[in-house]
């Protein structure tokens, strides 16, 4: 097996990587301020057209923007836009509708309705070609790792189609052999998408790292018993906060692999 290095110091062999995507390998931080300021537009113009007063529509900016961790200065990387599922930022902008004095029935679909149309505003967007970047160093090791026969996959909250999307976009299908998405389920952070996705690889958990940006990630790969976790903190305009970890990394080139060994 190949052996990681982290800054030069052997972390251990992998048979297997399975990485975030979103702040990890992705720099998505642009694309999340774009969609948090678009679904609280959509819910401003929704809420002024069922005559919400202006305190009242300030009262929601100000909770949307709580709920979704988008601050001055981007979006924090520990909030729901960042780490959690569409359903789940789904759910916690229905909680600030019913704050708004809304039942939650009425809360429930007046948010799915303004994900909806939000979504489709994008993917128009979208179809333009843009895409968001690889954060610097990304397709180096990724390649790298490939080269050395080790396994990589993805295991994100994006649904499938976004993750394949990222992957076409950056021409990375030769080094990814599977994903694990917010479509499959279990989905991050239980612990049983870990093994579903070890199991599609055909590779025991002990037996890979599991590199991302949230503690819920880390947790989850503790939990599901990853070999090596490794917290990546460079993907956002301020460096996540975690505590879970076994190492860290602060940019890609402190990762390399070292000399094989006997598999046992």
């Amino acid at each position: 097996m190949a052996h990681l290095q982290l800054r030069g110091r052997s972390l251990g062999p992998v048979q297997g990587v399975l990485f975030d995507k979103d702040g990890t390998l992705s720099h998505s931080e642009p694309r999340l301020i774009a969609l948090a300021d678009a679904r609280i537009t959509e819910a401003l113009e929704r809420f002024q057209a069922m005559g919400a007063s202006k305190s009242e529509l300030s009262e929601l900016h100000d909770l949307l923007a709580r709920t979704y961790g988008r601050c001055e200065s981007g979006v924090t990387p520990d909030g729901t836009l960042a780490v959690a599922s569409r359903q789940h930022n789904l759910l916690s902008t229905a909680t600030v509708f019913c704050q708004m004095r809304l039942g939650w029935p009425r809360a429930l679909v007046l948010a799915d309705e303004m994900f909806d149309a939000v979504d489709q505003n994008h993917e128009a967007k979208s179809s333009t070609g843009n895409s968001t970047a690889l954060l610097p160093g990304a397709a180096d090791i990724l390649r790298e790792l490939k080269a050395a026969g080790v396994v990589c996959a993805l295991i994100s909250n994006d649904t499938t189609a976004g993750i394949q999307g990222f992957i076409d976009a950056h021409q990375l299908g030769e080094c990814i052999t599977d994903v694990w998405s917010a479509d499959n389920q279990p989905s991050k952070p239980d612990p049983g998408a870990v093994h579903g996705l070890c199991t599609k690889l055909n590779l025991k958990a002990s037996h890979c790292a599991l590199i991302g940006d949230a503690d819920t990630d880390l947790l989850m790969a503790r939990q599901a018993g990853i070999g090596i976790t490794l917290g990546y903190v460079a993907g956002w305009h301020q460096s996540p906060q975690l505590t879970a970890h076994e190492h860290l990394i602060h940019r890609w080139s402190e990762l390399t692999l070292g000399g094989q060994s006997k598999q046992s």
